[in-house]
């Protein structure tokens, strides 16, 4: 399979995150395709980048196609993939494939559906922590392919934040059972 190119990456987050539903995702051998993610800018209030650099989100500042990996509430690790200076994609959820034992074990659990369904419950299960931060993704230990099947995407508002909320941010392979949450039910008119 073609791996995908740095270059991939030299856009905006919101290009990005949506192109990302059904990449294949791995981690020394561990992942799974991509099924969740959410687009964040530098003119995002809910982004690490909105007030500028800091120790904290520099990855996010230098070069796309690199991982920018962050602790939040002290206890889960988030991995994210930056794009364009201050442009993020974070990763929320694969439907699990390659190494399901692995996952299972540093998860604590064997449901499937729960391995990676969620950014904290996903970094765990790929084994991602702070050493992964400022990595380049397309050199090992990532592998990351592009979808090689047409799917149905469906943007949503995004999870988790209290600014900016009512931005439809959120891709989701519409119908996947792998999500974090599931996707709000379509209003009619």
């Amino acid at each position: 399979m073609t791996a995908l190119e740095r270059r991939f990456f030299d856009r905006d987050a919101v290009s990005v995150a949506a192109d990302l539903i059904g990449a294949t995702l791995l981690v020394n051998g561990v992942g799974g395709h991509i099924v969740e993610t959410e687009a964040y800018t530098p003119d995002d209030p809910a982004s690490h980048s909105f007030n500028g650099p800091t120790p904290r989100n520099r990855a996010m500042f230098g070069p796309h196609g690199h991982a920018y990996v962050y602790r939040i509430y002290g206890i889960h690790w988030c991995l994210n993939f930056v794009c364009h200076p201050a442009h993020a994609v974070l990763i929320r959820a694969l439907e699990p494939l390659a190494g399901l034992e692995t996952m299972a074990y540093r998860r604590g659990l064997d449901k499937p559906r729960l391995l990676c369904a969620g950014p904290g419950r996903l970094a765990q299960a790929l084994g991602i922590n702070g050493t992964f931060d400022g990595l380049p993704l397309d050199q090992q230990p990532f592998q990351l392919q592009p979808p090689v099947l047409s799917h149905s995407i469906t943007a949503a508002q995004r999870i988790g934040i209290s600014k900016a909320r009512e931005r439809d941010w959120r891709f989701c392979h519409t119908g996947s059972r792998f999500l974090s949450k599931p996707l709000p039910r379509a209003t009619s008119s």
